[in-house]
């Protein structure tokens, strides 16, 4: 199929996943590593589509240079699409497309693994013994079993999160917009507001997507409602949590740890090999030093059956707008989400913006 795609952003595992499953699309297939951005869009010239990741910036500027070289489909290879300009891309007749489930089992078994590591200390256990020193002081942990865990955000990851904490014995509440009565019961879940859940839990994890409504929703008057100790974690998007905050809350003590595998100022660093400079992010260098805080690089997701589920998705998204195929994975502009909703005319989901 002469259906040119060109990727931005991509590593060599992007490459590699993606052109095997290439062989059952035979699009013609460009790699970029250059993120996209105003001053790189002009790339996409002689395309039919682009692919894009997390900290591509696709605000207006650049749809507007996309339309102008013809692009027509905007593929996401990830779930999460706030770094999108939906509805420029709508009023320029670019269809957008992502990937909304490659492996929850993936970023929930990732949370897990971040708190029992954050928990017991053993990324400062490891450090030592690797020095010769075998003193365990300092590296006491708890016992979850007994603990009160909040989930904000019970979508498929959050389910499979709350799905493995079954067996350790922990009390699970729960806020979504959107409550999922029949998990709550299948998981013992308890659903609670959100002043409820942040004053009642010994571990906060965020498994919520990102919109503008929830910009910061860990901000400094929601870590004054939390127990003293407590242990924040993200695997979702870091803008759900103002950096400043979190800074004053871990040299107060009232959060006693956290568990960072985003931030929300990433898109410089996050998936970038920078160890031969300084980091000059101030709020990033600062969460750095501290030994009860554990950054990761935006790789909770990363998986060998997420990264072939994320390329499977992709093209076969690609392919379904090349023959004008129902787009299920589409991602509409459009403020009533009605039956007359242009976007549902085409056979998109619409966003109910």
């Amino acid at each position: 199929m002469n259906f040119k795609i060109a990727f931005f952003d991509t590593k060599p595992y992007d490459r590699a996943f993606f052109t095997v499953s290439n062989a059952n699309f035979g699009f013609d297939l460009t790699f970029f590593e250059a993120k996209l951005r105003p001053r790189t869009a002009a790339l996409a010239a002689g395309f039919d589509a682009v692919c894009a990741f997390v900290n591509d910036e696709l605000d207006e500027s650049v749809m507007d240079a996309l339309a102008k070289s013809g692009i027509q489909l905007i593929a996401m290879r990830c779930a999460g699409y706030n770094n999108v300009n939906l509805k420029a891309a709508c009023e320029r007749g670019i269809t957008v497309v992502r990937v909304p489930q490659y492996s929850p089992y993936s970023v929930a078994e990732y949370a897990l693994g971040v708190l029992m590591t954050l928990n017991r200390k053993i990324h400062r256990a490891y450090n030592r013994v690797r020095e010769g020193n075998f003193s365990i002081n300092g590296l006491m942990g708890f016992d979850l079993r007994g603990k009160t865990v909040g989930i904000i955000g019970t979508g498929r990851i959050g389910r499979v999160f709350a799905e493995i904490l079954q067996g350790f014995g922990v009390k699970i509440l729960a806020y979504d917009l959107f409550p999922n009565e029949a998990a709550a019961a299948e998981l013992h879940m308890q659903y609670v507001s959100l002043p409820e859940l942040f004053a009642q839990s010994d571990i906060v994890s965020l498994h919520c997507p990102l919109t503008p409504e929830n910009v910061h929703l860990v901000d400094q008057k929601a870590i004054d409602q939390m127990k003293t100790g407590v242990v924040l974690l993200n695997t979702s998007r870091g803008k759900l949590i103002d950096s400043n905050a979190l800074i004053s809350g871990l040299k107060s003590g009232k959060i006693g740890g956290a568990g960072l595998d985003v931030y929300e100022e990433e898109t410089n660093y996050f998936f970038e090999d920078l160890s031969d400079r300084a980091v000059l992010d101030d709020a990033l260098a600062r969460l750095m030093t501290f030994p009860n805080v554990i950054i990761t690089s935006h790789q909770a997701f990363f998986t060998r059956e997420a990264e072939a589920n994320i390329a499977e998705t992709t093209l076969g998204n690609c392919m379904a707008f090349a023959e004008k195929k129902p787009l299920e994975n589409a991602i509409c502009f459009h403020c009533d989400g009605t039956k007359n909703c242009p976007g549902k005319k085409r056979g998109e989901r619409c966003a109910g913006r």
